[in-house]
Order: C-alpha cells, then structure tokens, then sequence
C-alpha cells in the first residue's frame, strides 16, 4: 500500500484553464469567474465587431456567460474552452441580429464605442483621421458580406481562431471554412 500513488485533483498534463474548468463543472464559482476573465474582452469584442452596438454586445456577452455556466457540465473538452464560448456568442449574436432586422431597428454607435475599436496607431491628427476612416470603411464591408462569410472571416481574421477552430465553431468542415474565406 505504500507504492500506492494518490491522484491529486488535477492531472499534472492539465493546463490552469482545464483545472479551472473542471472546477467550474464542479461548481466552483471563483474559477469560473477567473475563466470569465481570461475570455472576456476578446468575446466582447467579437460581439461588438458583429452586432456594430456597444450595448447590444454586453448583453451578448453576459448571456453567453450565463449559458456557458448553464451548459457547463455538459461541456466535455473535446473543443477549447474559446471555440466553445465563440460558438454560444455567434449564436446569441445571430439571435440579437434577426431580432433587430426583424423590428427594422437600425444601430447606431455609441460614443464610447471608439473605445472598443482597434486601437489607433499614435501618430498625428491626419493619420488617426485616416485610421478611424479605414476602420469605418472595414466595419461596413463586413455589414454587407453574408452572414456564413462574415463569421468565418471574423473568427480567423480579427479573433485568431485557426480553420479548425473556426470550422468548430460554425460546425462545417475545415474546407468549408477555407472556400468561405476565399469567397469573404
């Protein structure tokens, strides 16, 4: 009995965001709190990018959270934990789009979402002017592109996911996510 290895809580092959994950399925609310940390800016930002409203995409994301701690324990790590959380936003961020294409509401910008877009180079007046005027032009080409294109594009462009990821989380192939780009 001496030879006998206990298994501590984590396996030491585990990352810190696989314990923490494993300790959220086990109703840990501090680590899911730490998990919400890690992921949180980016999958706003992914929200804001695809709603183009500030206010909208804080709701999106705190509703993504809320289900993420809902499903949870259903959540079986054969994803990244990102890929998942990517995938309940664009879903939530489908719903929040139909709901105000079908009330006819057009979104405005609020002013502090100059905040939250890329961040301007520090250079002067005319080329902040510039920036600011190429990430319009950006935003209103990704408004016009189909959804199926606009999401694949974002996803591997603007949030890093590689085409297995992305083809995770829009459940299509990896080649399917390649001809979306090409077509984007």
């Amino acid at each position: 009995l001496d030879l006998l290895i206990v298994e501590t809580e984590a396996a030491p092959h585990e990352s810190v965001e696989q314990q923490k994950v494993r300790a959220a399925q086990a109703g840990d609310m501090a680590a899911f709190e730490w998990i919400v940390q890690q992921h949180e800016e980016r999958l706003f930002g992914f929200c804001r990018r695809w709603l183009n409203c500030t206010e909208d995409a804080r709701e999106v994301c705190q509703d993504a959270f809320v289900r993420a701690w809902q499903a949870l324990p259903e959540f079986e790590g054969r994803a990244k934990l990102s890929t998942w959380l990517y995938q309940i936003a664009l879903n939530l961020c489908r719903d929040r789009a139909k709901t105000h294409a079908s009330r006819q509401r057009e979104s405005t910008m609020a002013l502090d979402d100059v905040q939250h877009s890329p961040e301007c180079p520090k250079q002067g007046p005319a080329a902040n002017a510039e920036w600011q005027s190429e990430m319009q032009k950006l935003e209103r080409g990704l408004a016009v592109l189909p959804e199926k294109l606009r999401a694949a594009l974002m996803l591997t462009t603007m949030e890093g996911l590689s085409h297995e990821e992305c083809a995770d989380v829009l459940n299509c192939s990896v080649r399917g996510v390649e001809g979306r780009l090409y077509r984007a």
